[in-house]
């Protein structure tokens, strides 16, 4: 019975922040789109749209977890945004940083917080239905970063298009995640669907 009322404090927690998953939807599908649409981008301006995007996920992912209640899920989303917090101040204040030292903090940032999205998913499966759309954007998260690890000599226009690909992708299924959770709210029912 213990973990049904912890599973109950998870839904209420995703339901009342459903706003905070599309906020980082939108902003992956924004980083995204700028990533594709000028895949010739300098060094220093993907370092930056990187770092910010990074940051403003990182703090969304912070502002979820303070709103949590105590539990895996919580630890799991201020780890999530202490590391985008830090990968992306790291990307703004040393703009001057090297494309493999910025593929590796990518590639790092994005195997972790992939993780994070699955050990999430697979906690929450039976607490919520359609689970796999965060699920998946963990999955495509770890999948970029082990491609940028494992191909650290791709050349920026397909970094950036990598990159455009992967925050399309996430920002796509966060942004389902979210409208699903905020039709939980308005059904008042006790499943995300």
């Amino acid at each position: 019975m213990a973990n049904q009322g912890q599973g109950q404090a998870i839904i209420t927690d995703l339901v009342g922040s459903w706003w905070t998953l599309l906020l980082r939807g939108l902003v992956a599908v924004l980083f995204g789109l700028m990533a594709i649409i000028w895949p010739g981008l300098t060094l220093a301006v993907l370092v930056i749209l990187y770092g910010a995007y990074a940051l403003v996920d990182g703090a969304f992912a912070l502002v979820a977890g303070f709103r949590a209640e105590r539990g895996t899920r919580r630890s799991l989303l201020l780890v999530e945004g202490v590391l985008g917090v830090l990968a992306g101040l790291v990307a703004l204040f040393w703009p001057d940083i090297t494309a493999f030292v910025l593929l590796y903090i990518i590639a790092f940032w994005a195997i972790l917080a992939g993780a994070m999205r699955i050990i999430a998913a697979v906690t929450l499966r039976q607490e919520i239905d359609n689970e796999w759309s965060m699920g998946l954007s963990g999955v495509l998260s770890v999948v970029l970063g082990l491609i940028l690890a494992v191909l650290p000599g791709v050349g920026l226009v397909s970094l950036a298009w990598l990159i455009g690909v992967f925050a399309l992708g996430v920002g796509i299924t966060l942004i389902v995640l979210a409208f699903r959770v905020r039709g939980q709210r308005s059904r008042g029912t006790n499943r995300v669907i």
